[in-house]
């Protein structure tokens, strides 16, 4: 070999073990966008990330799914550089042209994510997407103020926990606790069996206290509420504050849901965005990520590394690979849903 190809040669490899990963990145743009909801990465992942890549981040949050995917279709694609949302919102995402596929050679750390999490249904050759987070739902409760253990959904119907229950306020995860209990899938089709879950419903609502989605952590913890069907960032900071709480999976089924990321098919900074997602993608900056969120770690290779006080409610739970994903379903259940949630509100007096 000539000096000069050896010089090129010892060159390549300096910058490869410099991380030429993120050369790429900051030759294409000093900005990228992630549009996602509030509080999705700790300060120290977004601040570290510009630090290595010299590019700023913008970050821009939704309230809802829906707003993001008509944001994205508005935007051709464009505008935003990497999104973070819901599985059933990214479906829609996908069958209407507004992801790109993954360049994986971009993604020497792909490698770490967990197995399980891999090919959901609404990416099943797992080309478009990197999971960030899976939400398993979970009951809270407190022993000391409830007469029997809970070890199901259909123990929520117990009369010792009247006006006593708190639930989120999403149709599909309450409104499943009775299909469950029936038997049945969450993703059930048929509009008859929806509507007799929505009786069961309504002999459930003497129990409830409070409908919603934000703090019902705190609701439980206050005495607000001495159970509660809730997501999974708030059963763990209910857990991390009082480790006397039971956490419950349900014996019906576990549902769960997962959130992923995607580069939208014209990105303006696709390079700064797949740099982003390997640098998460690092075992340590994962457990960082997942310790901040709250939400079942879904890089495999980031397990060991988060707190032991966290371990166990940060890490997926046995029998994970048997759960449920809450998927679309036609527009006549999707109708008798509103129809049952609308009634049990009503009942319930929220």
């Amino acid at each position: 070999m000539d000096k000069k190809r050896l010089f090129s040669a010892l060159a390549l490899l300096a910058v490869l073990a410099s991380g030429s990963l993120f050369a790429g990145a900051r030759r294409e743009s000093k900005r990228l966008t992630i549009y996602t909801w509030e509080e999705m990465f700790p300060q120290e992942i977004l601040d570290g990330f510009t630090e290595k890549t010299g590019i700023i981040i913008n970050y821009v949050n939704f309230d809802f799914n829906e707003t993001m995917l008509t944001r994205l279709r508005a935007a051709g694609g464009g505008d935003y550089d990497l999104v973070i949302a819901d599985d059933y919102i990214i479906e829609s995402a996908i069958a209407e042209g507004l992801a790109r596929k993954l360049d994986k050679a971009a993604l020497p750390n792909y490698g770490n994510i967990n197995p399980l999490c891999l090919r959901p249904f609404y990416d099943p050759d797992d080309e478009y997407t990197v999971p960030y987070g899976a939400g398993v739902q979970t009951i809270v409760y407190d022993p000391a103020r409830v007469s029997r253990a809970i070890t199901g959904y259909a123990d929520l119907w117990d009369p010792g926990l009247r006006n006593s229950l708190g639930v989120t306020a999403n149709p599909r995860v309450i409104n499943g606790l009775a299909l469950k209990r029936m038997g049945k899938s969450y993703n059930e089709a048929d509009p008859r069996i929806i509507a007799e879950a929505g009786q069961l419903m309504l002999e459930l609502a003497p129990n409830i206290r409070l409908i919603k989605d934000d703090f019902l952590d705190e609701d439980l913890l206050s005495g607000e509420v001495s159970a509660a069907v809730m997501y999974t960032d708030q059963a763990t900071r209910a857990m991390m504050s009082r480790p006397d709480f039971k956490m419950v999976y349900p014996s019906e089924g576990i549902g769960y849901g997962l959130m992923g990321a995607f580069v939208p098919a014209k990105a303006p900074n696709a390079q700064g965005a797949l740099a982003f997602l390997d640098y998460i993608l690092d075992p340590r900056r994962g457990a960082q990520c997942f310790e901040h969120l709250g939400y079942y770690c879904t890089f495999s290779a980031s397990d060991p590394l988060i707190s032991p006080e966290y371990r166990s409610f940060l890490t997926l739970p046995e029998g994970f690979s048997g759960a449920e994903t809450i998927r679309a379903v036609s527009q006549e259940a999707e109708e008798e849903h509103e129809r049952v949630w609308t009634a049990f509100k009503q009942a319930a007096g929220q």
